[in-house]
């Protein structure tokens, strides 16, 4: 369902001119399908990127298939993208869900990417002018990610085909986690992925291209005729804080919070290189600072990409817990059900509606600042510059012996000049 708001107008721009009662449109989206398929469930929505285009809204409903549908068009989509074999599609269990949810090979969610042009050997050697198409991450459970491209101004070549699954370096054997439920593409050059899990753990992935030597032709890639598609290299690990730990007593165990919970990814449309994360325990946001550093690297032509990690230890991501909703591991969870960022003459503010529909506002600043530098009294003693006067203050002993010195020196001139003072009364 979309709900269109009234225009506004007058002196203060209110909603019809500051009515205290005003009517909303709303458009039903896919309304016969999900009627008469009741066990599907929509798994995420998100809006079409382009500006030129009229509203479009991009579906995937949990029988792995994206649908396209046009708001002057609501009923019928535009165009559907499947993401499972033909042959799982008949292999059902009770409530319509298919053996490949057991196993974790569903997708969970999707972004687009910016607007790029389109490798020539998925747009096909027949297009003689440069293709431009949104890259489209789709993300499974099982934590692989696969990559399409889409553009409703052009069908040709393989735009439209599953490209997968991703390589992505260094291998893990659990390829990081089972439980992926979130996938962000930050607006930048390279491209940055940023995938979540329930368990509280965020890889930023830096999208590059592949090379010859990956292996590229997995037995689930389903184009054959894609000689490279792109790997992702996993930069750093992020593990949020879901639920605050407490000080445990003398002789205790701390104690350990087995605290998960499905966590999405917003956007920060005033800080590019910032993006918030909302769950039971509130919102979290995480600045990425090393995204100039990096493409400072690439633009040098450097050939060893493994160097990605080294870089990466040496600059740290920035994340802040800026509204807690689970104070205590005992407390209820309070999952942010709304969420966006608004900007005024003030900057930016966040704007939250938690499950009991209270709304919650907080200031945000305009750009990344790093943190604090840390106080005299927590670094070291040999780290530590210390004052020459400091110094002199804690030596009693050479902080007198210096008066001590002074003083006779101030005698033995005082002397002096009163023998000079005689001799001339003599004269």
């Amino acid at each position: 369902m979309v709900l269109e708001l009234p225009k506004r107008w007058g002196k203060n721009s209110e909603f019809e001119g500051g009515k205290p009662v005003v009517n909303c449109s709303t458009i039903p989206i896919a309304e016969r399908f999900f009627t008469s398929s009741p066990s599907l469930t929509l798994k995420h929505s998100a809006w079409y990127p382009s500006e030129t285009l009229d509203p479009h809204i991009v579906l995937l409903t949990s029988d792995n298939t994206i649908r396209i549908y046009s708001l002057n068009s609501p009923q019928t989509p535009v165009k559907v993208i499947h993401l499972s074999e033909a042959d799982e599609e008949t292999l059902r269990l009770n409530k319509g869900r298919a053996y490949t949810a057991l196993i974790g090979e569903t997708a969970v969610a999707f972004d687009f990417g910016p607007l790029a042009a389109v490798p020539k050997n998925i747009a096909g050697q027949r297009e003689k002018e440069e293709v431009l198409a949104y890259p489209l991450y789709i993300l499974y459970e099982n934590g692989e990610t696969f990559l399409t491209y889409i553009s409703l101004l052009h069908s040709s070549g393989n735009l439209g085909r599953l490209l997968g699954p991703l390589p992505m370096h260094p291998a893990a054997e659990d390829n990081y986690g089972y439980d992926a439920c979130a996938v962000l593409c930050l607006s930048c050059v390279p491209n940055i992925l940023v995938i979540a899990t329930e368990s509280g753990l965020l890889y930023h992935c830096v999208v590059l291209e592949g090379e010859e030597d990956d292996e590229q032709m997995s037995v689930k890639s389903w184009d054959s005729r894609t000689d490279l598609i792109p790997s992702l290299y996993v930069f750093e690990c992020v593990e949020l804080e879901l639920a605050l730990k407490l000080a445990s007593r003398e002789g205790e165990e701390p104690l350990e919070s087995d605290f998960s919970c499905p966590i999405k990814l917003h956007r920060d449309p005033k800080c590019p290189s910032r993006y918030h994360c909302t769950h039971d325990a509130g919102v979290h946001s995480i600045g990425v600072t090393w995204i100039n550093k990096l493409q400072k690297f690439l633009d040098s032509d450097e050939e060893d990409k493994d160097r990605l990690q080294e870089l990466g230890a040496e600059q740290k991501c920035i994340v802040e817990h800026i509204l807690c909703t689970k104070p205590l591991p005992c407390s209820q969870a309070a999952s942010i059900i709304g969420f966006w960022i608004v900007s005024d003459i003030l900057g930016p503010t966040m704007v939250c509606i938690t499950r009991s529909y209270e709304c919650v506002t907080k200031p945000l600043l305009s750009a990344i600042h790093p943190p604090c530098p840390p106080l005299l009294c927590t670094k070291q003693d040999s780290l530590v510059t210390v004052s020459p006067l400091r110094i002199l203050a804690e030596s009693q002993d050479s902080f007198e012996k210096s008066l001590r010195e002074m003083a006779e020196r101030l005698a033995d001139k005082y002397e002096e000049a009163k023998e000079k003072q005689e001799d001339i009364v003599n004269r």
